[in-house]
């Protein structure tokens, strides 16, 4: 439907870019377009808002998601120009500030995956939680607590909100600050499984990951991979792991998560600690 509401305005290769390289989240589009294409960014804004029925606002990624708020530039196509939507998922409701807060459509089979992996009465520290998609969807289906930290007020907030939308099993905790900062104060020794989903910084904060973790817990350990090959992803992934862990870690799985760039992958590695 978009490539024919598209043929008088892109070429076939290029309207199969810009299709690749967007999101729908809830009433809002965030599109990716090539430099190539920047000038026609507002009729391909507007075509897409005609075409999506559901969508209310069309916008266009000006920047990467970047810097400890983990948040990017978003500049208006078509329609209003408002960042809050409303998204659900796998039974969960969520509001979401595209903008102002790290969220992302495409990690919907990686949360699945956790929350299938939770076990009821675990404690959960979710280190880098954003608006607590992760957190809740566990928390919905178990009965767990999880400790649902971010350093970013707005996402915080959201998390807090989305809590409040939700009938949950278990029981989310939302704290607000620097995920290190709050594991030595309040988290040391106290999780059964801990997500490190900030893969770009992973290294940076594995200490603290290991330090909330309990002997015997779990690390979901996130991290950026280049392979030349697909299949040496994971294993790539393994052995980074491996060479910047202090603690003995038992090896329980790997995989690629999403691909981010040519021969360049966001993996995940499912490790047990011993400490």
């Amino acid at each position: 439907m978009l490539k024919k509401a598209l043929e008088n305005v892109l070429t076939e290769k290029e309207s199969d870019e810009l299709i690749s390289a967007f999101d729908q989240i809830g009433e809002i589009i965030i599109v990716r377009i090539p430099d190539s294409l920047l000038s026609k960014k507002k009729i391909i804004g507007k075509t897409l808002l005609d075409q999506v029925k559901i969508v209310r606002s069309v916008f266009y990624q000006a920047s990467a998601v970047e810097g400890n708020f983990r948040t990017r530039d978003l500049e208006i196509l078509a329609g209003e120009d408002n960042t809050e939507t409303k998204y659900k998922e796998f039974g969960c409701k969520f509001r979401v500030d595209v903008k102002n807060a790290f969220f992302s459509p495409r990690l919907s089979t990686e949360r699945e995956r956790i929350t299938n992996l939770v076990q009821d009465g675990e404690i959960v520290t979710n280190m880098f939680a954003g608006i607590g998609m992760f957190s809740i969807m566990a928390a919905k289906k178990k009965k767990c607590t999880v400790y649902s930290l971010d350093i970013n007020p707005v996402a915080s907030k959201l998390c807090e909100t989305n809590i409040k939308l939700n009938k949950l099993a278990g029981n989310v905790i939302s704290i607000n600050g620097d995920a290190s900062e709050i594991v030595n104060n309040q988290l040391e020794n106290k999780s059964a499984r801990t997500l490190m989903l900030l893969p770009e910084r992973s290294d940076e904060f594995l200490e603290s990951a290991i330090k909330t973790t309990k002997n015997g817990g779990i690390i979901h350990y996130y991290s950026h991979i280049h392979a030349d090959k697909k299949t040496d992803a994971g294993k790539l992934s393994e052995e980074h792991y491996l060479s910047v862990t202090s603690v003995k870690s038992e090896i329980l799985d790997s995989k690629i998560v999403r691909a981010v760039g040519p021969r360049y992958y966001q993996t995940v590695v499912d490790v047990k600690i011993s400490k």
